[in-house]
């Protein structure tokens, strides 16, 4: 069985795998975004909102790997 250090390592790899996701879709879900009428109006605050939740899901998968690393 795997210890608690070398699963927070894979999941903060798994956090950053999915904050480089969020990245590559960005440029695809937004024309669906524009379409609604809803977020039109908005759609600056969508992209906003989109990298800043990538670019914390990067953050929290360092900061968690750089922590397993450190323990180890």
């Amino acid at each position: 069985m795997m210890d608690k250090t070398k699963i927070r390592f894979y999941y903060g790899i798994i956090l950053i795998a999915v904050g480089l996701g969020v990245f590559y879709r960005i440029p695809q879900v937004i024309p669906q975004l524009e379409a609604i009428e809803f977020f039109k109006q908005k759609i600056i605050l969508v992209y906003l909102c989109f990298y800043i939740l990538g670019l914390f899901l990067i953050l929290a998968g360092s900061i968690r790997i750089y922590r397993a690393r450190k323990d180890i």
